[in-house]
């Protein structure tokens, strides 16, 4: 006893000498000291006091004598700080929450009044930094286990790893623990004070935020950790009433939000799936549910913003995980008035009373709403029809256009480019409709069309092209190529409804399809809406007589070849797609052959012109003037002669039948065999070089199929003999195609050769005559300077006229005539 009395009266004394700070040098023995009076305090209280004190300097900033201190001892430092985690062993209240009080007095480090002589305090966030480099974090979290029956220490414990739980490093640490699933499990404990649930639900979303979400999410995915938070949830949704416990409420309901997410989590065997379905269609249908009794919602904004997320959650059950839990929970999606809760929101607001929510509040729930049901809608298509939401739509849609006075707040992400419209109400209708016809259900098609909504959508393609003059934005784009989707879903394969599309529907269709082709490349959609523009002429007028001669009297086939003549790889395919389509109606060829483009360019050369792109982005083999190099496989390209042939079923197509779905030369062919091959305008020997193999496009593609039987057969078994000879001879067909096109075009070449140099000797010839004409011009001006700068040249000149008048003259002499001379007397010019 007078040992332990001795060393007691040490311990104060220690206390006293370091009560400024621990200086760094002597930190790991005091961890030491620390460590044996821990074991004491199992069988003395009064070590208690004495290591409450020394746990009490640990909480004082170090003190260092050299800057590089803090280096030289950060390992011993980190082992010293993790020494304090391992402490929370002792069988101690007053210890343990003196250990958590230093832990959090790192962060709010205080000066001491007095320094030591020759030494200064460590930087402030060095304890901090020492605690991740040791691992506190993950200790604190296990140290749960110990004070789980204790309820301060244990709220001490969560005070610490909220603190600690700022730092991604600690968090990381804190999840090897499995801390999230710990925490959530402790939840429904005990605790007037409300701080269990608050300071938990705040370490989780510093873990969810410092670190992988997934991870975290995955450990609170156990059947326990769900029915907990769950538990605690209804608990505050119920019994809460402050604006505190509403918060808290929120904050857990996004992390519900985020374990809905993982199709692993138990949520639909916990009942949480259906508690937050009957929660979220609650003051909409207005059915009386057990689950929620005694439940008194407000129009506060906690309130408001809890109906938003409940909306969000019925968007995230919704989506595509595996289909047992799909249909588990479109059951429940169904089972729980989802439908009409969400259908109530499509229709205008009106004037909202005193208890209601305010014109922005309503304004952002029905935007969300009918975003929500444009990803529910096409799971519950039974449910849709029965709830008449086509007829709800379109009577909103109409409300849409409307003149009476409506001004949007705009203020929500779903309100984007909404201030002051309609248009987003607009928008998000027009999606669910989307949503709904790309189903192609017959009975959801021909609901909207008995309505007339093939009349009604063509007015708001007017609408929105209208309201495009004045703002060129992404919601009037995303408007329009919605409108021009839905359009082309219901009058696909319908003649009646074509027709009912034909006049009004291409006047609207022919300005988007004229669209300046800069605006392509805006980034704001305008590409969609070519797109979009394109496939509704594909399914809304071509089979249909009359809005196939319409379009053609307003030029539709030229403002096409002008579009294929920009060469947009991406657009290519559709417009020939298209103009194949329309070579059924007699009148279309005329219309191709009549077009011309820039620099005069008909379409025949254009089509080749293509044709030779796509050949070189496919990598096929020609020589320098374009003629065929490989007479066995004149169409092949780089990548399809890397394919090995692997034997494949009858019915499954092979590489060289895939392949005439993959590029534009069976588009282009059909075309061309559509204008025929014969006097073709405005083609050059390229051309025709190119046009020869374009003309066998179809036996070569033969001779492919053929080539790929032959490697098959020989893969499997051999032939016998009469069809190994019947498979020679198909093969020297092919190959002696090839030749004769290969000959053909050589000889095109030739006689363009030879054209060539007939052309260059007429040239040539000109250009004598020119250098000859020049030459007399020369000689006449030398006979000129002679005759002026020689008088004997002159007269000779003079005599040589003179004889060549008197030989010009009449032999016959005139009977009775006047002569009259042809000299000027006395002229004195040389000319």
């Amino acid at each position: 006893s007078n040992l332990e009395e001795k060393q007691l009266k040490v311990l104060k004394k220690v206390v006293k000498h370091f009560e400024n700070g621990l200086p760094l040098k002597d930190l790991a023995q005091i961890i030491d000291i620390l460590n044996l009076c821990a074991e004491k305090v199992n069988e003395q209280e009064a070590f208690i006091e004495p290591v409450c004190e020394l746990i009490k300097l640990c909480g004082l900033p170090f003190q260092k004598k050299k800057l590089s201190d803090e280096v030289s001892y950060s390992v011993t430092v980190s082992k010293s700080i993790a020494q304090l985690g391992y402490l929370m062993r002792v069988p101690s209240s007053q210890v343990r929450i003196q250990i958590c009080k230093c832990i959090i007095s790192f962060y709010k480090a205080e000066l001491p009044r007095k320094l030591l002589s020759g030494y200064q305090p460590t930087s402030a966030n060095y304890k901090i930094e020492m605690a991740e480099l040791g691992g506190l974090a993950e200790t604190f979290v296990l140290s749960l286990a110990i004070v789980e029956n204790e309820l301060t220490e244990k709220l001490w414990v969560l005070k610490v790893l909220q603190h600690l739980s700022s730092s991604g490093v600690n968090c990381r640490h804190m999840l090897k623990a499995q801390a999230a699933s710990r925490l959530c499990l402790y939840l429904n404990d005990v605790d007037p004070s409300g701080q269990l649930v608050f300071r938990s639900s705040e370490i989780l979303w510093n873990l969810l935020e410092n670190t992988s979400k997934e991870e975290v999410v995955n450990q609170l995915s156990s059947l326990e950790c769900v029915h907990a938070l769950k538990e605690v949830f209804v608990d505050l949704l119920l019994h809460g009433f402050r604006h505190y416990d509403r918060q808290l409420r929120n904050d857990l309901l996004v992390i519900a939000t985020l374990v809905a997410e993982n199709p692993a989590a138990p949520m639909i065997e916990s009942g949480f799936t259906t508690l937050l379905i009957v929660l979220a269609t609650y003051t909409e249908v207005k059915i009386p549910n057990p689950l929620l009794k005694g439940l008194k919602l407000t129009f506060c904004y906690e309130d408001f913003e809890m109906k938003k997320l409940l909306f969000n959650i019925i968007g995230i059950l919704s989506k595509d995980p595996p289909v047992s839990l799909c249909l588990l929970n479109l059951q429940l999606l169904s089972e729980n008035d989802v439908m009409p809760a969400l259908l109530y929101y499509v229709k205008p607001h009106q004037k909202p009373g005193f208890h209601d929510w305010s014109a922005s509040q309503y304004e952002e729930l029905q935007l969300h709403a009918i975003a929500i049901l444009a990803s529910v809608a096409p799971f519950l298509v039974d449910k849709y029809l029965s709830c008449q939401a086509n007829t709800l739509l379109l009577v909103f849609l109409e409300w849409c256009m409307g003149q009476d006075p409506f001004f949007g707040q705009g203020n929500s992400f779903h309100g984007t480019g909404g201030r002051g419209n309609k248009l987003a109400q607009m928008r998000y209708s027009l999606r669910v409709l989307r949503s709904v016809v790309s189903l192609y259900d017959d009975a959801v098609n021909l609901n909207l069309c008995d309505q007339g909504a093939i009349s009604q959508l063509l007015d708001i393609l007017k609408y929105a092209a209208n309201k495009s003059k004045e703002r060129d934005d992404a919601i009037l784009l995303e408007i329009q190529a919605d409108t021009l989707f839905i359009l082309s879903a219901l009058c696909e394969n319908d003649a009646h409804r074509k027709e009912l599309f034909s006049y009004e529907g291409v006047d609207i269709l022919i300005p988007f399809i004229q669209m300046d082709p800069k605006k392509l490349y805006s980034g704001l959609g305008h590409n969609r809406l070519l797109f979009n523009a394109l496939d509704c002429l594909w399914s809304c007028v071509i089979g249909c007589y009359i809005g196939e001669d319409y379009f053609l009297e307003q030029q539709g086939i030229f403002i096409l070849l002008d579009l294929l003549a920009l060469k947009q790889k991406k657009l290519c395919n559709i417009i020939l797609g298209i103009l194949v389509e329309f070579c059924d109606n007699p009148r279309t060829t005329f219309h191709i052959s009549t077009w011309r483009g820039e620099k005069d360019q008909t379409a025949a050369n254009l089509l080749i012109q293509l044709w030779r792109q796509e050949e070189l982005d496919l990598g096929v083999k020609r020589d320098r003037y374009g003629r065929i190099a490989d007479v066995k496989r004149p169409i092949v390209g780089s990548f399809q002669k890397q394919q090995e042939v692997i034997p494949m079923p009858a019915n499954s197509p092979t590489f060289a039948i895939v392949e005439i779905s993959e590029n534009i030369r069976a588009k282009l062919y059909l075309l061309l065999c559509k204008l025929g091959f014969e006097d073709l305008p405005g083609l050059s020997a390229k051309d025709f070089v190119t046009l020869a193999i374009i003309r066998r496009y179809v036996d070569f593609k033969v001779g492919e199929v053929w080539s790929e039987v032959c490697t098959e057969l020989k893969e499997e078994f051999r032939p016998v003999a009469s069809d190994e000879e019947a498979l020679k001879v198909i093969s020297e067909v092919s190959e002696n195609i090839g030749r004769s096109v290969a000959a053909l075009q050589t000889e095109v070449l030739e006689s363009q050769h030879r054209q060539e140099i007939r052309e260059e000797e007429k040239t040539y010839t000109k250009i004598q005559a020119v250098h000859k004409q020049k030459e007399m011009v020369n000689k006449s001006w030398e006979n000129f300077l002679t005759r002026t700068s020689n008088y004997e040249a002159l007269k000779k000149a003079k005599r040589l006229q003179e004889k060549s008048i008197e030989a010009s003259r009449s032999k016959l002499k005139t009977q009775n005539g006047v002569v009259h001379s042809t000299d000027i007397k006395g002229l004195s010019t040389t000319v």
